[in-house]
C-alpha cells in the first residue's frame, strides 16, 4: 500500500477503532454499490481484519436497497458485490453480514403504476417512488435492528466534497465535538460519516491502490469502468431535511438511478451505457421515452382521482386522475414486450427481469378489484406477449359467465349510461366489485359501508353540487 493512501486511511481506521470498542451498538452500513459506500465497506473490512478474532465482537450489517427497477447492469453488480462481501466475511470470521432489502410487493413501482394506475413521477414535487422503493425498506431494517439492540450506528458514504448543497446539510447536522449525529427521522439511530472529509480523487486513490483489489477479493477497476461508462453517481439511504423542517429522502437525483425514472428529462446514465457498447439496453430507453410521452395522454388518464374526487383546471377542463385500467393494460403489454426484446438481445445467459412474477400476481389481484370483471386481462396480456400461460392462469375465471358479460358490455358501454336510469357504467362495475369483495362476510355492515362509500364519491354528484352552488350565488 502506498504511503499516501496509508496516510489517508490511518486516521479513519483509528477513529473506527475508538468507535468500535466504545460500546456494543451494531453497525449498519448503507451500501449502494457506488464508490463512496464501497470505500466505507472497504475501510470497515480492513479495520476488522486487523483485529484478533476474539475481538471481532460487534455485529456489522451491510445493507443494500434493490428498488426492483434498477439499471440491470448496476443491480447485477450490486448483487454480486453483496454476495462476495458476505462470503468473504464469513470465511474470514469478521462478524459482517450482507443484506438486500426490497419494497413491499404492494409498494413496488409497477404494482403502483400498472396495478393502481399511479401517474409516473414528475418534477418538481410529484415523486411518490423514492420513499416507497428505497427509503422505507432500508428504514424498516434499521428499525427492526433497533428493536433487537436498543440503538444502532449507521455508517454512510457521504462527503462534503460531493456537492455544495450536501456539504451544507452535513455541516448543519454535525454537532461540534461529537463524532456521531442523531438520525433526523429514526429514534435510536446515530449516523457516522467516516469519509466525510475525503475528496473524490482521494476516494479513487484508495479504491484503486494495490491494483484495485478489494478486501473481499473483487476488483474496483470494474467499478471505475462503470463510472467511466455512465458518468455515474450513487444514492445511499439517508434522510435529509428541507429548510422548512420537513423530512425528505436525499435520494432521487442519482445518476445510477432507476432505468424507468421519469424525474429527469434525459437518462444520461442509461444513454451513456448504450453509447459505450451496451446496445441491448436501448429498448429500456425507448420504453421510458414512450411512458413519459403518454403520461398526459388524455386517452390514458381518468378524469377523477382514485378517491372519487374531481377538480377543474384553470381552462375549465377536468384534471387528470390515475391511468385508466385499459391504459394500464397497454403499459403492461409494452413492458412485457420490452422485457422480451431485451432478453433476446442481451449477450449473457442471465435473464433480465423487468417485472417479477410476484408483481404480476399482485397486479392481477389489484385489477380484480379495479373493475376487471373478466378476471382475465392480465393473464391474457401475458399469454399474448410470451405465448405461454402464467402459473395461475387456469384459476382465473370470469366473475360472470360470457352471456352476462356480453349483456353488461352491450348495455353499459364504457363512457355511456343506462338509458332509463342514467347510471354511469363505472358505477355499475364498482358496485359489482363491492358485492364480490364482501360475498364471504357473515355481517352486512362491511358491504353497506363499501356501497355507501362508492355512492358518495364526489364525481357522481359533481354536476348537482356545482348547479347548487350556482343557485346559491344567484
Amino acid at each position: 500500500m502506498s504511503k499516501s493512501t496509508l496516510h489517508l486511511m490511518e486516521p479513519i481506521l483509528e477513529t473506527m477503532e475508538d468507535l468500535y470498542f466504545h460500546d456494543e451498538r451494531p453497525w449498519i452500513i448503507g451500501y449502494s454499490g457506488g464508490k463512496d459506500s464501497t470505500l466505507v465497506c472497504q475501510l470497515v473490512f480492513k479495520f476488522i481484519q486487523r483485529l484478533p478474532e476474539g475481538k471481532r465482537t460487534k455485529q456489522v450489517y451491510v445493507v443494500s436497497s434493490d428498488t426492483m427497477v434498477e439499471n440491470p447492469i448496476i443491480i447485477d453488480y450490486l448483487r454480486t458485490m453483496s454476495k462476495e462481501m458476505g462470503l468473504s466475511a464469513k470465511r474470514q470470521r469478521l462478524n459482517i453480514s450482507t443484506h438486500m432489502v426490497y419494497p413491499r410487493i404492494d409498494n413496488t413501482f409497477w404494482t403502483l403504476l400498472v396495478g393502481l394506475g399511479y401517474p409516473t413521477p414528475e418534477p418538481p414535487g410529484f415523486r411518490w417512488c423514492t420513499e416507497r422503493l428505497k427509503i422505507d425498506p432500508s428504514n424498516k431494517f434499521i428499525k427492526d435492528t433497533i428493536k433487537d439492540n436498543g440503538e444502532v450506528i449507521i455508517l454512510l458514504g457521504v462527503r462534503k466534497g460531493e456537492s455544495t448543497a450536501r456539504a451544507q446539510r452535513i455541516g448543519k447536522r454535525k454537532i461540534d465535538g461529537l463524532l456521531l449525529n442523531r438520525h433526523e427521522v429514526i429514534n435510536g439511530a446515530y449516523v457516522y460519516n467516516p469519509i466525510v472529509d475525503l475528496s473524490t480523487d482521494e476516494v479513487w486513490n484508495i479504491l484503486l491502490d494495490e491494483g484495485g483489489v478489494s478486501p473481499w477479493g473483487t476488483n474496483n477497476k470494474y467499478l471505475f469502468s462503470l463510472y467511466k461508462s455512465s458518468d455515474g453517481g450513487e444514492c445511499p439511504f439517508t434522510i435529509s431535511s428541507k429548510e422548512d423542517g420537513k423530512d425528505v429522502p436525499s435520494c432521487g437525483n442519482s445518476r445510477f438511478g432507476c432505468w424507468c425514472c421519469t424525474m429527469v428529462k434525459e437518462d444520461k446514465s442509461l444513454k451513456a451505457f448504450i453509447e459505450s457498447g451496451e446496445s441491448w439496453l436501448e429498448p429500456l430507453l425507448n420504453f421510458r421515452s414512450w411512458l413519459m410521452s403518454n403520461r398526459d395522454n388524455p386517452s390514458f388518464r381518468d378524469t377523477k382521482r382514485r378517491n372519487g374526487t374531481v377538480y377543474k383546471r384553470s381552462d375549465g377542463s377536468f384534471g387528470f386522475g390515475p391511468f385508466t385500467l385499459q391504459a394500464r393494460q397497454i403499459i403492461l403489454e409494452k413492458l412485457l414486450e420490452t422485457e422480451k426484446v431485451v432478453n433476446a438481445r442481451v449477450d449473457s445467459e442471465s435473464v433480465i427481469q423487468l417485472i417479477t412474477m410476484d408483481e404480476l400476481r399482485k397486479i392481477d389481484e389489484m385489477w380484480d378489484n379495479e373493475g376487471d370483471l373478466t378476471r382475465r386481462m392480465l393473464v391474457d396480456t401475458y399469454k399474448k406477449v410470451y405465448n405461454k400461460e402464467l402459473p395461475w392462469d387456469k384459476y382465473k375465471k370470469p366473475l360472470f359467465d360470457q352471456r352476462v358479460l356480453s349483456l353488461l358490455e352491450e348495455r353499459f358501454t364504457v363512457g355511456e349510461s343506462i338509458n332509463e336510469d342514467n347510471i354511469p357504467h363505472e358505477l355499475i362495475k364498482k358496485l359489482i366489485v363491492n358485492v364480490n369483495q364482501c360475498k364471504h362476510y357473515t355481517h352486512r355492515p362491511a358491504l353497506t359501508q363499501n356501497i355507501f362509500r362508492t355512492l358518495n364519491e364526489s364525481w357522481l354528484h359533481y354536476n348537482e353540487m356545482t348547479k347548487g352552488l350556482r343557485n346559491e350565488d344567484q
